[in-house]
């Protein structure tokens, strides 16, 4: 029997079971990205990919992975619903969302719809490692740069469906009176809008409105000229 030092070094290594991982992304150079620091690792194992959020919810039915990290923006379903939906199904479900910027609204929403992590992928080589092993063993894992985003914010009023819709096609490049065609309303009720926008989220102007919608997650790039918000 071999009772050295060795196991008392690196407790319970060979016995412990891997950490399996599945990422969900439509680019693959980011999930092989994702594979080639995972791959190093003694303690965890990529166990699938998926392409789109209905995919994985497909894949995590079949194998069940620890943690499935999931990218916010892809086509065919976003991430926000289908970790709403396996979290549904599975209400133990580890699941940490990644996304490019550090939006409070997308945070809150992802955290909403069940996720226990939230990840910029300009992060992912320093954090995802801790990130992975942090939340299969039970804890929460917000970066500070966008729990400080959500704490600034927490109490601001949210924009009105009719103002997200305003916004969105002032983020097109409409004007006021083609918004007001658009969405059959007046111009000086779009111009009411507007003025409610920009009190709500304390922008100098139009511009700046719609930067700072963007960089907190509240509009779409790629909607933007259309009706409607992510």
């Amino acid at each position: 029997m071999n009772t050295g030092s060795d196991s008392s070094a690196h407790p319970a290594t060979e016995a412990a079971p891997l950490i399996t991982v599945m990422t969900v992304d439509d680019h693959p150079l980011f999930r092989e990205g994702i594979a080639s620091v995972i791959e190093d690792e003694a303690d965890m194992r990529l166990l699938a990919e998926a392409t789109s959020g209905r995919e994985a919810i497909q894949r995590y039915r079949e194998l069940r992975p620890d943690v499935t990290l999931m990218d916010i923006q892809m086509p065919d379903m976003n991430g926000i619903d289908a970790t709403m939906a396996i979290r549904r199904d599975f209400p133990n479900a580890r699941i940490v969302v990644l996304t490019t910027y550090e939006g409070d609204v997308l945070a809150q929403r992802a955290i909403k719809a069940g996720a226990v992590g939230y990840l910029l992928k300009s992060m992912l080589r320093k954090e995802l490692l801790a990130t992975v092993r942090n939340v299969h063993a039970g804890r929460r894992c917000i970066p500070a740069a966008v729990a400080s985003g959500m704490a600034a914010h927490w109490h601001v009023d949210a924009l009105s469906k009719r103002e997200l819709e305003v916004l969105q096609l002032v983020a097109g490049g409409q004007s006021n009176k083609r918004i007001g065609v658009l969405l059959a309303i007046s111009e000086e009720t779009v111009k009411v809008h507007m003025k409610s926008i920009l009190a709500k989220l304390a922008a100098s102007d139009r511009t700046h409105a719609v930067t700072l919608a963007i960089e907190r997650g509240i509009l779409d790039l790629r909607a933007c000229g259309t009706v409607g918000v992510i």
